[in-house]
């Protein structure tokens, strides 16, 4: 049962999402592997300052790892996604990073979410009806309670903000090649991310990597 995998102090936060999870019908193939579907969780819920939400996994089975955007770091070619989401960074912050991996971020506090946690591999938004926003309501629902800045990206991801404080809330273009040009560039979310987290009082993340 898929609830079985998430982490259990999210299991006792949110008892909810036991139905829904285990009515999920996730039939195989599905990417990424079992045991990362709910990489985004493996943080504690405490460390959470900033949670990045996107729409799902990347097609190609050797990016999706669990963690949105994130890519492992023996993957030599960035995915032209996360290539913009790096043109922004260096724009906003002054800084590149060397690989896809984006797991540092998450030690730093930074969730990596997507709306659905599974796809068919080759096939983005493959399991877009399957139910998984379901879940992430609840998961949004829950965060938002702490003082957590939320950036969207994206249609998928603008329909949790009616969960989120208007002042925690970032709106913006999803990064992908076809939208992008649309506000995604200067938009600067890191930087405004880590100015709402000072303002609560917060430390900022150290968004190099």
């Amino acid at each position: 049962m898929l609830f079985d995998l998430l982490p259990k102090e999210w299991q006792l936060a949110i008892p909810a999402a036991k139905e829904i999870l285990d009515g999920l019908d996730l039939k195989e193939p599905f990417i990424p592997k079992r045991e990362s579907i709910f990489a985004a969780f493996f943080q504690p819920i405490s460390e959470i300052k900033i949670c990045i939400i996107g729409q799902d996994p990347y097609p190609n089975p050797q990016h999706a790892m669990g963690l949105a955007f994130s890519i492992p770091p023996n993957v030599p070619n960035l995915p032209p996604t996360l290539k913009n989401i790096f043109k922004e960074l260096e724009s906003d912050v002054g800084f590149t990073p060397s690989n896809g991996d984006l797991s540092q971020w998450q030690a730093k506090g930074v969730m990596l979410l997507n709306t659905s946690l599974t796809t068919i591999p080759n096939l983005s938004q493959g399991h877009s009806k399957l139910g998984w926003e379901k879940f992430t309501n609840v998961v949004v629902a829950y965060l938002a309670k702490f003082p957590v800045v939320f950036i969207l990206w994206g249609k998928n991801a603008e329909t949790l903000a009616r969960f989120i404080p208007e002042s925690n809330c970032l709106i913006g273009v999803h990064p992908s090649p076809l939208s992008s040009y649309r506000g995604f560039f200067g938009s600067k979310p890191f930087s405004r991310a880590n100015k709402r987290l000072t303002e609560l009082g917060i430390s900022p993340v150290d968004w190099k990597i």
